[in-house]
């Protein structure tokens, strides 16, 4: 076991009631990630600030993570202070995700991640196809060129940031 999650908040369609629920186990789980000593690694949808507030309420993990970060560049701020990573899918790249490419230029190299969301939320210009690990270096190069960073640079940060959170596979 490497993590805790996905897990986290879904307020998109989701009725008050379910969202409740949802606070409960995302509480649950929180808890579970901090006694084992895991990684949390967050879903946050349409619930940026209550989940930011649960983290604050009931203390984050030592190593937290959004996972297909979704948020802006203020939100962005407040996880850098916080020690949160921040993990970017091929979201960054869509035409209509201004906020997400100011956002990935605040991160610091070291609570930076790179993900596909697979089979979901597939890279420019491969939008509509279905999304693989193979999309990873679409991905690094457009970040790469939004931060005026090097691909070699950013590849080197990722991997390790990905072995100081996960471990490795060998």
């Amino acid at each position: 076991m490497r993590a805790i999650g996905e897990t986290g908040l879904d307020f998109f369609r989701t009725e008050p009631a379910l969202q409740d629920k949802q606070l409960y186990s995302f509480k649950r789980h929180i808890a579970l990630a901090k006694e084992v000593n895991k990684a949390l690694v967050i879903h946050d949808r349409d619930a940026h600030r209550a989940v930011l507030d649960t983290l604050l309420e009931v203390g984050a993990p030592a190593t937290t993570i959004f996972h297909c970060y979704s948020g802006d560049a203020h939100m962005a701020a407040e996880c850098i202070e916080a020690g949160y990573l921040l993990s970017f899918a091929g979201t960054v790249t869509f035409k209509n995700a201004p906020a997400l490419r100011d956002a990935v230029k605040l991160v610091p190299p070291h609570l930076l991640l790179v993900e596909t969301d697979s089979p979901f939320l597939t890279p420019m210009p491969h939008r509509g196809l279905l999304n693989t690990p193979a999309q990873i270096p679409n991905i690094i190069r457009f970040i790469a060129d939004v931060r005026d960073e090097s691909v070699d640079y950013l590849c080197d940060v990722v991997t390790e940031n990905a072995l100081r959170v996960f471990g490795s596979f060998d």
